[in-house]
């Protein structure tokens, strides 16, 4: 589902993510900028990481990156309209697959950064607004690669529920085929397909 230079630059969509949310009267792009130098830090330091050691990738990304993630609206969004044909159940499993899903991608994304750094753009939000895109680019060796986020906002804090990397929106990608599977095998059949996916997948490297 993901082209393969994804993974070069989705560690920094990583980074966007991983902080406790105390900063809670930060702007949206202030803490991604911030967090995003700690943690691209925190992952060159980590040999492990950088093997590709499955399991702390792992323990990182659930511990650090997923509790800040909008997943209930990034899985609504992702299934489109047959969200709401979904019995509660099937809901229950659709997200618990699709985050397990974008752990092994991230997990894979995180044993690629090397000498990126993210650039962010000026901001075009209005102090009311309750949702809004933060646009960076990522630099490294080669082009810059465009990486935005959609972010809302949820009491003093903010949250992802959608990255673009290099023009393609996650959710956006994902629910094209989605819509597929779930128009030739159901709901249930898009469930057993992502578990399939998850069971027999490991991280990527590249």
């Amino acid at each position: 589902m993901f082209r393969r230079s994804w993974f070069r630059v989705l560690a920094a969509a990583v980074a966007a993510l991983a902080t406790p949310w105390a900063m809670a009267q930060t702007t949206p792009d202030a803490l991604i900028r911030q967090v995003s130098g700690e943690v691209i830090e925190a992952v060159k330091a980590d040999k492990a990481i950088q093997a590709g050691a499955v399991q702390p990738i792992i323990v990182l990304v659930d511990s650090k990156i997923l509790p800040h993630v909008n997943f209930q609206r990034m899985t609504a969004s992702a299934v489109g309209r047959h969200w709401r044909q979904a019995t509660p159940e099937q809901k229950a499993k659709l997200q618990a697959e699709f985050k397990t899903l974008l752990v092994r991608t991230y997990a894979g994304a995180l044993t690629q950064v090397k000498d990126q750094v993210v650039e962010l753009k000026p901001m075009r939000s209005r102090p009311e607004d309750t949702e809004v895109i933060v646009r960076s680019e990522v630099k490294g060796k080669g082009e810059p690669i465009q990486l935005d986020y959609r972010m809302e906002k949820a009491g003093d804090s903010w949250r992802i529920y959608d990255v673009n990397v290099m023009g393609v929106w996650l959710v956006e990608n994902y629910r094209a085929s989605f819509a597929q599977e779930i128009g030739a095998s159901g709901i249930d059949g898009l469930i057993a397909k992502l578990a399939e996916k998850n069971k027999g997948s490991a991280p990527s490297k590249g």
